[in-house]
């Protein structure tokens, strides 16, 4: 099929059939995403008959430890990397953080790193703390009319000193897509290694983390139509070079030496469904091939039908001069995250959409730094309207008729 059976894919979350969920059009997705089936039934099924310690070699145990390598090596093929570089722990930030530490050992006084000031809080907080160990911090500027980040401000900043350029795959307030493969390219040039926060883009469709060049690529599952997990890629040459950070005998593995506490067995082994959802989706629309091809098949129906739903909205919205759009008015070059600064509080909004059965969020969504730097007010916040490829064309329609209603 060239276009996404919208039917087939909001059959697969039991959330569109849930009684109390009805009326309700679901626009906070960046905030978290449903759960598809697929990763509930192995959530179940893990909980009820193999909730035991696994490695061990009895039937339930052993039985529990291949669902956990199962998840790792099916969303490593997904992510077109090797199966030992994708690791889990309870969430990005904290990911995030035990990297940091990691590189505060590795460092030296003097060397530098880069972050932006367009991230979610997740990304950038953690690497601007290694200021405190002498490590010298630049930061790369959005700007601050469009909130886009210009490759040749990068430029300027890198050089010989800087060990490590940290930045959004896409903004989880601006929702501008960075070309992640082109600014890999500049840093790896200048002998920088990348952090690229993907919590915001990956909702929106997986991406081959070997063909962009991301040294450490982060998501979260519960973004993700999965489990509350963190997911982290971070590939073989660095993460071996880093110090590690988990028990001194796991030092040797590398998909254990950034994950210091025990992993959370359940959700580990139900991060699976994921990969089944893809497989499914990508099996419905005739989507053959190896599994990163089948992830990217599925990305591409994905992002079509998002680029489709959301143009309608940006046109809506950039017609109101009561409202100020953050990032591009371009469906195709940003994610259906659709940020609005409305020059007052934005969560009292939130709760007059609610009224019209729009469930939405207002507030700095941790992207405090990025919503000052665009001369926006933390404490006012935006209005935050998000979406993923389930959303349905009448879930948008009735949208913009309560934007009309409540702006």
């Amino acid at each position: 099929m060239s276009r996404l059976d919208i039917d087939w894919v909001r059959a697969q979350f039991p959330a569109f059939s849930e009684p109390t969920l009805q009326g309700q059009a679901f626009f906070e997705n960046a905030g978290g995403s449903y759960t598809c089936q697929p990763v509930i039934d192995r959530l179940t099924r893990y909980y009820t008959q193999r909730n035991v310690q696994p490695y061990a070699p009895y039937d339930a145990s052993r039985i529990a430890g291949e669902e956990m390598d199962e998840a790792r090596a099916r969303l490593a093929a997904m992510l077109g990397v090797e199966t030992d570089e994708v690791s889990f722990g309870p969430s990005t930030t904290q990911n995030t953080y035990v990297l940091a530490q990691a590189f505060r050992q590795w460092l030296k006084p003097g060397d530098a790193i880069i972050v932006t000031n367009q991230d979610h809080e997740a990304n950038t907080g953690p690497w601007r703390r290694l200021a405190e160990e002498g490590i010298e911090l630049r930061e790369w500027k959005l700007n601050p009319e469009t909130g886009s980040l210009d490759p040749a401000d990068l430029e300027a900043l890198l050089d010989d000193k800087v060990r490590l350029v940290c930045f959004p795959h896409c903004s989880n307030v601006v929702g501008e897509v960075n070309d992640v493969a082109a600014i890999a390219g500049l840093a790896h040039d200048a002998g920088a290694h990348v952090c690229v926060d993907g919590v915001s883009y990956a909702p929106h469709g997986i991406v081959n983390v070997g063909e962009i060049g991301a040294d450490i690529y982060l998501f979260s599952a519960y973004k993700t139509y999965g489990p509350h997990q963190g997911v982290m890629v971070i590939r073989r040459a660095l993460g071996m070079e880093l110090p590690n950070q988990a028990h001194f005998f796991n030092a040797a593995s590398l998909y254990k030496r950034f994950t210091p506490a025990g992993p959370d067995h359940a959700q580990v082994a139900a991060s699976a469904g994921m990969a089944d959802y893809v497989d499914a989706l990508a099996a419905h629309h005739g989507i053959e091939g190896d599994a990163a091809t089948r992830c990217a098949g599925a990305h591409d129906l994905m992002r079509a039908h998002e680029v489709a739903l959301l143009q309608p909205l940006l046109d809506h919205v950039c017609a109101k001069n009561s409202v100020r759009l953050l990032g591009p008015e371009s469906a195709g070059s940003r994610a259906p995250t659709v940020a609005l600064d409305l020059g007052r509080a934005a969560e009292p909004v939130a709760a007059e959409l609610a009224k019209h059965g729009i469930m939405a969020g207002g507030g700095d969504f941790y992207a405090v730094r990025a919503l000052e730097a665009l001369g926006i007010d933390p404490g006012k916040g935006v209005l935050r309207l998000s979406f993923t490829h389930y959303t349905h064309a009448d879930e948008v329609a009735k949208l913009m008729d309560a934007l009309d209603a409540v702006l």
